[in-house]
């Protein structure tokens, strides 16, 4: 009886150790363009014996609650400058960066004018709302000569510290998402990579005015796969994140965003150092 007892026992940790083609399970929240990627990742970790769940999001707001909620495992949305406003706006948050995605530049769009130069007097333009992309909008804003901000601008200004607006230009802020779907109402807007992705449009050759996607000032607009601090040892999410910058994963994010955004994979020291800067 002790003999047959011990091989059930020992049948039983057999099956729990194989564990079956769901042994392990990750939901990954997503609200961008690059699903392609995605989906390659899911097929590519089932040989790994992980199953991969992506859950869309349409709002920018809910995928870092649901993560520090527990609702999801992971999210790969946003860049570092946003990770940061939303903490410092949602105290008690526990999200920290495990690895970097791309670099998604942001752009001018227009249905009425080819050219930044052509934009005229008291111009239409609709930016994002949230608090890390309307300040990027209006840095790139600046950037094309339409307008001027203050010195100590930093990461989080808004419309109000414009110092100089030579055009006269009405600029509205309204939910990223909403930015695309404005555009036929406005004479410019400027609009995510990924939002105008969704809309129809090449992110690389449409936009009347791109962001350069080589400066040093886009660091923090670099996206990123964020976890819950307390997992960032994760051997299943670090295997989730090697699966993303694999060859197979890559080339469908590249047919994915149409070669309109950088693949990025900085090192952790690289990270640690952008999240240090965004904290001074």
């Amino acid at each position: 009886m002790k003999k047959l007892l011990g091989i059930i026992i020992l049948a039983v940790l057999v099956l729990a150790a194989c564990g079956g083609n769901n042994d392990k399970k990750v939901t990954i929240g997503v609200a961008s363009n690059d699903t392609k990627a995605w989906e390659k990742v899911k097929e590519l970790a089932k040989k790994d014996d992980i199953d991969v769940e992506i859950k869309h999001f349409s709002d920018y707001n809910l995928p870092n609650k649901a993560l520090n909620d527990g609702d999801i495992d992971m999210n790969a949305f946003q860049h570092f400058a946003f990770l940061d406003q939303y903490k410092k706006a949602h105290k008690g948050t526990e999200i920290s960066a495990l690895s970097t995605t791309v670099l998604a530049p942001l752009g001018i769009y227009s249905d009425k004018i080819k050219n930044i130069k052509d934009v005229k007097d008291g111009a239409s333009v609709v930016v994002p709302n949230d608090v890390s992309n309307q300040a990027r909008a209006l840095k790139l804003l600046e950037s094309a000569g339409l307008i001027k901000l203050k010195k100590d601008f930093g990461l989080s200004g808004t419309t109000k510290d414009i110092t100089s607006n030579p055009k006269h230009l009405k600029i509205k802020a309204v939910d990223a998402q909403q930015t695309a779907r404005a555009l036929s109402d406005v004479d410019i807007a400027v609009i995510n990579n990924g939002v105008a992705t969704k809309a129809g449009k090449d992110p690389k050759k449409d936009p009347i005015y791109l962001e350069n996607a080589n400066s040093d000032a886009v660091k923090p607009y670099i996206n990123i796969v964020a976890v819950n601090s307390k997992n960032m040892d994760n051997k299943t999410y670090k295997k989730i994140v090697d699966l993303y910058h694999s060859k197979e994963a890559q080339e469908a994010l590249k047919q994915d965003v149409k070669d309109g955004e950088k693949p990025v994979n900085l090192s952790a020291k690289e990270i640690k150092a952008i999240e240090k800067d965004l904290a001074k």
